[in-house]
């Protein structure tokens, strides 16, 4: 029996949320290992709990590394532009506006940060939304720069937590 054809998601995922408090949907869940060289970025491991991910981490080149494997920019990049694409496309449909072959390219720069010394990311999206007026094709990614929770973090930030582990005895 062939495999049930992929759907996209409902627009039903547009809809408002009017709780008083975060209300989580899906949590994501992935532990990086340091690998050979005991260093993720080097030579590390990234798994997810369901074992979808497993991808070998290896420094870039233009970092000193011998690359072969992916980094956490290209990742970061990945996961903002699916994000982007998949908001454009609820939002587009919602509309009713056909954006068949519509692309997002995302660019994620490590950098050094001249405020601090130390390192910052910054990322620059490009959309392509061939067939879509020009006016109509701005509002849409501009509304969509608003729904996209990758746009939104890259612009207010992220909620975020550290804690260290407790020690195994």
């Amino acid at each position: 029996m062939p495999p049930m054809p992929l759907k996209p998601p409902p627009t039903s995922l547009l809809d408002r949320y009017t709780g008083d408090v975060i209300q989580p949907v899906y949590t994501a869940r992935v532990r990086v290992t340091g690998g050979e060289a005991e260093h993720a970025r080097a030579s590390g491991v990234a798994r997810s709990d369901d074992g979808n991910l497993d991808v070998q981490l290896r420094l870039p080149a233009e970092l000193g590394g011998e690359g072969g494997g992916t980094n956490p920019e290209q990742l970061f990049a990945a996961g903002y532009a699916a994000c982007f694409h998949g908001a454009l496309c609820l939002l587009a449909a919602r509309s009713g506006i056909a954006i068949g072959g519509a692309s997002v390219d995302v660019a994620v720069t490590f950098a050094r940060d001249p405020m601090d010394g130390l390192y910052l990311l910054s990322a620059d999206l490009t959309i392509a939304l061939p067939g879509v007026e020009r006016a109509q094709a701005e509002q849409l990614v501009r509304n969509t720069e608003r729904f996209c929770p990758y746009a939104k973090m890259a612009r207010h930030g992220i909620n975020s937590v550290i804690t260290l582990a407790p020690d195994r005895c």
